[in-house]
């Protein structure tokens, strides 16, 4: 329902905070409501400015969380003051806690070589009772028949009833909505940078900087060849169109 969103550049983010997320996302496991969950930043409304399929992926989205402050500070702008941050990561470590109790299971599908079985032994090690029924790390190109066949066979065989997708913006979003009919799984959802803190190949930035909407510099500073295009040319280019937003100069509608 567009009732439930906030519209930023086009695209629709969900009027929700951390224990929203999790409520909304533990009431879809227990009816086994099928979605896929796009945790979305700058970033991702920038790539929705120039991708019309992309835009229509994220607004088809079961869950579009606020993942940075600017998605925040548009929701409180609008007047949704309970509006809070949706971090990936933190979405992660709740539904983790919370499965702890309700006997939810995962799978980790996404990250570089490796790293989504270092995430699942980090993670039981901190929620022993967490049911982790599986891994997968795909190749850096798109699934050819076989091994599409073989990861529905996989996941058939695990029964997981949350997929977390770690691929990085726009392809986990891509991935979702096209394997989401596909594999026998409640929920799908991209987290992306969520398989490199948690398992410990990269420094998440200190709460302050991700409260006060620094975190783009933090990981800039750590990766700055890879991330410079991304936020040197999306920030101010994001600051502008929400201008002409605000001041109702340019009409987005959500489709």
């Amino acid at each position: 329902m567009v009732s439930d969103r906030i519209n930023v550049l086009g695209v629709g983010i969900h009027k929700l905070n951390l224990p929203t997320a999790v409520e909304r996302m533990a009431t879809a496991v227990r009816e086994r409501h099928k979605g896929y969950i796009c945790v979305t930043g700058v970033h991702g409304v920038m790539e929705a400015q120039t991708n019309e399929d992309f835009r229509r992926i994220l607004n088809g989205a079961f869950l579009c969380t606020p993942d940075g402050m600017p998605m925040v500070w548009m929701g409180k702008i609008n007047g949704y003051r309970p509006m809070d941050r949706v971090y990936g990561p933190d979405l992660m470590l709740e539904i983790c806690r919370w499965s702890e109790s309700s006997g939810c299971r995962h799978f980790f599908y996404g990250g570089a070589e490796g790293v989504a079985e270092e995430l699942r032994a980090r993670l039981t090690a901190r929620f022993p009772k967490l049911q982790v029924v599986g891994c997968y790390t795909p190749p850096f190109r798109p699934l050819n028949p076989g091994e599409e066949q073989a990861l529905q066979q996989t996941i058939q065989t695990c029964r997981p009833d949350i997929l977390w997708v770690g691929l990085s913006t726009p392809k986990q979003e891509k991935f979702m909505a096209e394997y989401l009919a596909k594999l026998d799984v409640t929920l799908m959802v991209g987290v992306g940078a969520a398989f490199d803190f948690h398992s410990g190949r990269v420094r998440q930035s200190p709460r302050w900087m991700q409260r006060s909407g620094l975190e783009w510099f933090y990981r800039l500073c750590q990766e700055p060849r890879r991330l410079a295009r991304r936020y040197l040319k999306n920030n101010p280019w994001f600051l502008l169109k929400i201008a002409g937003q605000l001041t109702r100069i340019t009409k987005y509608p959500l489709t």
